[in-house]
């Protein structure tokens, strides 16, 4: 045997090269959605027989949507009857003229992405920063009867998240039905973890992926849902920390806006959270405790979007190019991280070069430095086509809104970066109202006052070093 092995290795071990090479090329052929990306491995692995075929193995195969979906695979799909609620997308034209055909191309184009109808009859509230969303949550709490349901990426066990823990467990004990989902990563935010608090206190809790998953460690839930007897939900870019307080003594002060919704939108936060619940736990959440009769609140059309690396598709990324393709007079985004792929670029690139005004408002200081070089090193490619960016000083704003036209918002926990659009479970909400985006817009026009514009001179005459720098840091942009 020892010296057939001697006498035949090289020819077999060309078979078995050949045979993972021819593989790998017919793989990333049919799979790799990107022209040059496909070109690009093939080519690698045709040129190095063996070597490539092992490269594409190990980088070349994207393994964090495959191990999403086959992580939930199993989940229960949570839909209501809505039917009585839903708005035709014809109805959106004849209700929005002359603005109507846009806002029925965002509509339809949503719709394909998205497996829940848009809803009439809803009613939202804006609460800016800590100051009042917190106070309108803990009330909502505090007058329960019947469920509350809260998932959040960071919950942490400061005086902030004490109150929190000190309501949720008092719902407890008068008989509501509670049930509390943290990331198992944004609740290491903070020491001790409010988690095993809530445990002591009777608190049913849970974590959503324990971080001793390795190999999806980085599939992580950012959102940020509150229903409160299946009629009232917040949602937005709040994580429950004190630093969103702005009065409150803090090393860093974090400016933002969360939503108080009513009306049948709800019951999709509810749908969304009682998916995850699931999923984290094997619970299923069923019956009019958690899902109560729906009622009309206001005339807002509203759909929840939830996105995340288990879906067939990039759910949020469609609604951004759709929404930035079919306005006619301008777009507003505010986001805390911006950091757009190529698609998202040139979709606002292509906007601003068709006469549409393109405002995008970034903090002028990170709290994470390396995606703030990241942010700084691309934003040429929106500039220089006429985008206008804007920098706000501290505090730092972790808002995340985005309005067109002054017909449609959007709102929630997705950030403009790779991380949000690819990698996070995220949750938000579309909105076809022209009061409601009216007050978002007072909110941007607000932050455009104070904000300072980045043109491409100032972007240009960064020393070389910085440019180094932005640029390498750049490059790891998908990971941050």
């Amino acid at each position: 045997m020892f010296e057939w092995i001697l006498n035949y290795w090289p020819y077999v071990f060309t078979v078995v090269t050949s045979a993972l090479s021819l593989w790998a090329a017919i793989h990333a052929v049919l799979w790799k959605r990107d022209v040059r990306s496909a070109l690009g491995w093939a080519g690698l692995i045709i040129l190095s027989p063996g070597v490539g075929a092992v490269l594409y193995f190990l980088f070349g195969i994207n393994r964090v949507r495959r191990k999403a979906m086959a992580l939930r695979a199993t989940r229960e799909k949570f839909r209501l009857s809505l039917s009585a609620f839903t708005t035709p997308v014809e109805q959106i034209e004849k209700k929005f003229q002359p603005e109507g055909e846009a806002l029925r191309q965002i509509a339809t184009a949503i719709s394909c992405v998205v497996n829940r109808p848009l809803l009439g009859g809803n009613q939202i509230e804006i609460l800016e920063n800590g100051e009042e969303a917190f106070p309108a949550m803990l009330e909502a709490i505090r007058q329960a009867q019947h469920s509350v349901t809260l998932v959040s990426y960071i919950f942490s066990y400061d005086a902030l998240g004490r109150a929190f823990v000190d309501e949720l467990a008092l719902a407890v004990q008068r008989g509501v039905a509670v049930r509390v989902l943290i990331d198992a990563v944004g609740v290491r935010y903070h020491f001790p973890s409010v988690y095993r608090v809530l445990k002591k206190r009777g608190v049913p809790a849970s974590l959503f992926i324990p971080i001793h998953h390795i190999s999806v460690f980085n599939l992580r839930t950012h959102r940020k849902i509150c229903v409160v007897d299946g009629e009232v939900g917040f949602t937005g870019g709040m994580n429950i920390r004190l630093n969103h307080v702005l009065s409150a003594p803090s090393a860093l002060p974090t400016a933002d806006v969360h939503f108080r919704l009513v009306g049948p939108v709800v019951g999709q936060l509810q749908e969304v959270f009682a998916e995850d619940w699931l999923f984290s736990t094997g619970e299923s959440l069923q019956g009019d405790r958690w899902f109560r009769p729906l009622r009309v609140f206001g005339d807002v059309i509203c759909r929840g979007i939830a996105d995340g690396p288990d879906e067939t598709s990039h759910a949020l990324a469609w609604a951004l190019q759709a929404a930035i393709s079919s306005a006619k007079k301008r777009v507003r985004i505010v986001t805390p991280y911006f950091l757009p792929d190529m698609a998202l670029a040139t979709a606002l690139g292509v906007a601003a070069t068709r006469g549409i005004e393109i405002d995008i408002i970034i903090p002028g200081k990170s709290n994470l430095r390396l995606v703030q070089w990241a942010s700084v090193a691309q934003l040429w490619q929106v500039v220089s086509f006429g985008c206008r960016v804007w920098v706000t000083s501290p505090p730092f704003d972790h808002a995340k809104l985005m309005t067109v036209d002054g017909q449609w918002s959007l709102i929630g926990s997705t950030n403009w970066d790779p991380r949000s659009l690819r990698l996070n479970f995220e949750f938000n909400c579309e909105a076809y109202d022209a009061y409601f985006t009216e007050k978002l817009d007072a909110l941007i026009e607000e932050r455009l006052a104070r904000a300072r514009r980045l043109n491409l001179d100032e972007l240009s005459a960064r020393p070389l070093p910085v440019k180094v720098r932005d640029g390498l840091a750049r490059l790891v942009s998908p990971y941050l």
